[in-house]
This record gives structure tokens, C-alpha cells and sequence, in this order.
């Protein structure tokens, strides 16, 4: 929300320093940056992952045909995202998430060892060692994939967006799909990069931790004391290199955008590595399940909810249909707050859909779809008590 309501996306650099929020929304970037952006997709591609090996391990104990029908899940999952990526919301990472899980149950048999290496890999480096060739070269420019973030793209944007033109927005931002993502060599870095968090989850699943929380909670809790505190500094050193020259302690240069780069890549993994610990921690507290206990009914609906952020941001940032057409008008701070009034109802939502339907309407479609079958999506009433008063 915050990263496509900001510059170069949806608002212009102009547009967002007249903002009366505009001190605050600098200290929100930073925060967000420092310690969420890049964090949530890298655990949702872990958690990936670690659900395939999950699945895998229960369908074979059944008996049953995983390959085909992990085949069938990731075929419609791959129809979810590019309808989702063309049609709704350009930056979408399901298509990515299927092609990265064929990659993955093509390796299902690979060692721990090539699983760790490669994840390590991958995950640290496999998105800089295709976007950082492209930008010192100087082809992202020449392709005009710089083009796409500069001030007259994004009125062209906001232009559309205030017309209602919906046509017209999918249309742009197909170009930009096509250019910044496609040639420009996007497509494969993201790929590389949620492949890597998928062998970590793997690999993860194979050791049987997180199955047996209890069993290794010593461990997380160590880990978790020495994973957060190098993450953190990691991510702020990033963060440093990266606004030192707009406050004039260092000269803009090509190198310093590069190690500002690999700081925040190198910083991310080991920080979400850190969060899984904690995670796991406190939920083996009382008081960590009674929290957390809100978030089962949104993990169960994880890909309607998904997609349904995709509107919560169209609503807030357009101007098509009822959209309220904030983009370029709202900071980081309000898109921040949308974004957390947004979460909290889809966790009411979830609980209450989930209290009536066995899988979110999303979830039953893809289950349908995988298996052949339409489940049964509404829960059967529980039979009411009889009895002699006597």
C-alpha cells in the first residue's frame, strides 16, 4: 500500500513533499522499509515453501497422487495470478509463486544439502545478480523502463485514475508489464528471488521445526536473540546508505544505490529469519495464542484475502467506480493506517465467513478446480439438543 502510493508508482515526489503529512510520512517510509518491506513477501514465499513439503508428506501418507495434483494446484493458481497481474493489480506474485513451485516439485527429491545452498543463494542473491546488471549498464533505461516511474508516467496514472478509465489503466500498466517486467528482466529476478525462500521452506519442512515447535523451542528463542538484532542492523544500514545522500552526508553515485541494494537483500532473509523465531516463541506462550488466535480465520482464506487487498488498495489509491482516488494526495502515514483498517476487516470478515462456509470463496474455487469436484462450501447446522425434561 504505502510503496505504490508513493513516488514514482502513484504519486509524484512534488505531490507527496506538499502533503500536510509529510514529516510523518518520512518517518513511516523508513519504518515500513526497515521493517516490513520485502519481510512479508519473503515469509509468504517461505511459508510457500514449507506448505509444499507439508502437503506433500499428508497426500503420500494417504496413499495419494501428489505430483498430479500439486500439478492441478499450481495450473490454476498460475489462471489466479496472471488474470490477477493483467486484469487487477500489476504487482502480483501468485503467477511467480506457481512457477516457482513447478521449479520446486521438480527438486522435491534434491539433497539437503543442494536445498539449503541453493535457497541461501538464491535468497540473498538471485534477484541482484539480474537487476543489478541491468541498471549499471544502463539498459533499464534504454529499454524505457525508467521511463515508466518518471513524473509524466504517473500523472498519465493518476490522469486515468481520476477519469474512472479502467480500460485504459489495464492497458498502461500492461505496457509497463511488459517493459519493466518482462524485457527488462523483472519476471526472472522475482523468480529467483521467491525461489530461493521456497528450498529455505523446504528444506525448513524436511527438519521437521516448525512441525515439532515445542520440541525445538530453546533453539528459536536462541536464534531469535542473534537473527533480529543482525537483520535489524543489516536493514538499517541500508536505510543509512540509501538516504545519506539526500541528507547531504554522502555523494549521489551508481555504487551507492548499489550497496544500498545489497545491504537491504542480504539484511532481509536474515530478519524474516529472526520473525520466524519470534513467531514461534511467543506462540508457545499463553497470552501469544490468545493474540494470534484472530489470525487463524485470515491464513485459512489466505488467497481470497490476497486478492481482496488488491481492491482495498484500488479503492483507496483510483478513482474507478467507487474508488476514492487518494493517489498523490495521501502519505505513507494514511496509506499505512488504510492499510491496517483494511486487515482488521479481513480478519472480521474472515471470521465471520468462516463460521458459516468450510473454505473462503476463493479457496473453494481452487479446490474445485484442482480435484474436479465442488466440495461442499457451507457447513452443516449442528442438530439441535432433544431430550425428556424427566
Amino acid at each position: 500500500m504505502t510503496a505504490f502510493a508513493g513516488a514514482g508508482i502513484m504519486a509524484t515526489e512534488a505531490q507527496l513533499a506538499a502533503l500536510p503529512s509529510a514529516d510523518i510520512d518520512k518517518l513511516v517510509r523508513i519504518a515500513v522499509r526497515w521493517l516490513a518491506f520485502d519481510k512479508a513477501n519473503t515469509l509468504f514465499a517461505f511459508l510457500f515453501g514449507l506448505g509444499f513439503w507439508l502437503q506433500m508428506e499428508r497426500i503420500n501418507s494417504r496413499g495419494g497422487d501428489f505430483q498430479r495434483i500439486y500439478v492441478r494446484r499450481l495450473t490454476v493458481l498460475l489462471g489466479f495470478g496472471l488474470i490477477h497481474l493483467w486484469l487487477i493489480f500489476t504487482w502480483d506474485t501468485l503467477h511467480t509463486y506457481a512457477i516457482c513451485g513447478f521449479i520446486l516439485l521438480a527438486m522435491r527429491r534434491a539433497s539437503d544439502r543442494v536445498l539449503l545452498i541453493a535457497g541461501i543463494a538464491l535468497a540473498l542473491f538471485g534477484r541482484l545478480a539480474v537487476e543489478l546488471p541491468m541498471a549499471l549498464s544502463g539498459a533499464q533505461e534504454a529499454l524505457g523502463a525508467a521511463a515508466y516511474y518518471e513524473d509524466a508516467a504517473v500523472l498519465q496514472r493518476q490522469a486515468l485514475s481520476q477519469a474512472g478509465d479502467y480500460f485504459g489503466l489495464v492497458k498502461h500498466f500492461a505496457d509497463g508489464i511488459w517493459v519493466t517486467y518482462l524485457l527488462a528482466g523483472g519476471l526472472l529476478g522475482w523468480i529467483l528471488y521467491a525461489l530461493g525462500r521456497f528450498f529455505l521452506g523446504a528444506w525448513v519442512g524436511r527438519r521437521g521445526w516448525l512441525q515439532n515447535a515445542r520440541t525445538h523451542a530453546a533453539g528459536f528463542r536462541k536464534w531469535m536473540w542473534l537473527l533480529l538484532p543482525a537483520g535489524l542492523a543489516g536493514e538499517a544500514l541500508g536505510q543509512f546508505l540509501g538516504s545519506a545522500p539526500r541528507l547531504g552526508l554522502l555523494p549521489e553515485s551508481a555504487v551507492l544505490d548499489a550497496a544500498d541494494s545489497v545491504a537491504h537483500m542480504l539484511a532481509t532473509p536474515i530478519l524474516v529469519a529472526g520473525y520466524v523465531c519470534a513467531i514461534v516463541t511467543i506462540a508457545q506462550t499463553r497470552i501469544g495464542r490468545v493474540l494470534s488466535s484472530p489470525l487463524a480465520s485470515i491464513g485459512r482464506m489466505a488467497l481470497t484475502n490476497y486478492i481482496m487487498q488488491s481492491f482495498i488498495i484500488g479503492l483507496v489509491l483510483f478513482g474507478v467506480g467507487p474508488g476514492l482516488g487518494l493517489a498523490g494526495k495521501i502519505g505513507a502515514a494514511g496509506a499505512t493506517l488504510a492499510a491496517v483498517f483494511g486487515y482488521v476487516l479481513q480478519v472480521i470478515f474472515s471470521r465471520v465467513w468462516l463460521s458459516y462456509f468450510a473454505y473462503g470463496p476463493l479457496e473453494w474455487v481452487w479446490r474445485a478446480l484442482t480435484y474436479g469436484h465442488a466440495p461442499r462450501l457451507r457447513i452443516a447446522a449442528k442438530p439441535a439438543m432433544t431430550g425428556n425434561a424427566g
